[in-house]
C-alpha cells in the first residue's frame, strides 16, 4: 500500500544503524507524513519483514525502530566475528575499543567524536566478539546507547581491573609545554 513510503523509511533506518531512529527523528526527515502516518507505515513494514524471507527485521524498542538479524541467523552472525584473537582487529576496531576502555560508559557519537569518522561497523563487530556490551543508554537527545567493555575484554587482554590499562599522558600539559619551550 504505502510502498514509495516504506521504501524511504527503510532506507532511513537502514543509514541510523544500531542506534535506530524514533518517530519524531524519522517525522524531521519525512515531513510530508504525519507522526500517525508514519506509525502506520512502520507496522506494515515491520509486518513484512516478519512475513517474508529476509534475514532482518524491523523492531521497536521503546520508541525506537531498527533493522536487527533475525534470531535463526545469529549461529551465522557468532562465526562471523567469532574471533576474538586481538591480532585479528584492525586498527580502527583496536582504536574504538580502546576509546571505550578509557572513557566508559561511552556513546557511539562520543567514540567518533575523538576519532573524527563513523564507528557503526567497528562497534558491530567489538560487540558480535563479545569485546564490549550495551550497558544502557545516555540522557542526551534520543538517548543512544552506553557502550562498556566485556568480561571477554578482560580476559583476552589479561586484565584483573581496568586500572591496570595504561595511563594515558596528558597531552594537553605536554602540547602547552612545547608550545612554551620554543
Amino acid at each position: 500500500m504505502h510502498e514509495h513510503e516504506k521504501r524511504v523509511l527503510e532506507g532511513l533506518l537502514f543509514l541510523s544503524g544500531d542506534e535506530g531512529l524514533s518517530i519524531e527523528q524519522l517525522n524531521g526527515c519525512v515531513e510530508e507524513l504525519d507522526k500517525k502516518e508514519i506509525e502506520v507505515v512502520l507496522d506494515e513494514l515491520m509486518q513484512d519483514y516478519l512475513a517474508d524471507v529476509h534475514g532482518i527485521e524491523l523492531v521497536r524498542f521503546g520508541g525506537i525502530y531498527k533493522f536487527v538479524s533475525k534470531e535463526a541467523i545469529h549461529p551465522y552472525a557468532q562465526k562471523l566475528f567469532s574471533s576474538t584473537k586481538v591480532a585479528t582487529l584492525s586498527n580502527a576496531a583496536l582504536e574504538t575499543l580502546a576509546i571505550i576502555a578509557y572513557k566508559q560508559p561511552v556513546t557511539r557519537a562520543e567514540i567518533e567524536e575523538i576519532r573524527g569518522v563513523s564507528c557503526d561497523m567497528m562497534v558491530r563487530k567489538l560487540l558480535a566478539r563479545n569485546l564490549i556490551k550495551e550497558c544502557g543508554r545516555s540522557d542526551a537527545p534520543g538517548r543512544p546507547f552506553l557502550y562498556e567493555v566485556t568480561e571477554e575484554f578482560m580476559d583476552t587482554f589479561k586484565l584483573v581491573s581496568l586500572k591496570e590499562l595504561p595511563e594515558l599522558p596528558d597531552f594537553k600539559d605536554t602540547m602547552e609545554e612545547e608550545l612554551f619551550e620554543e
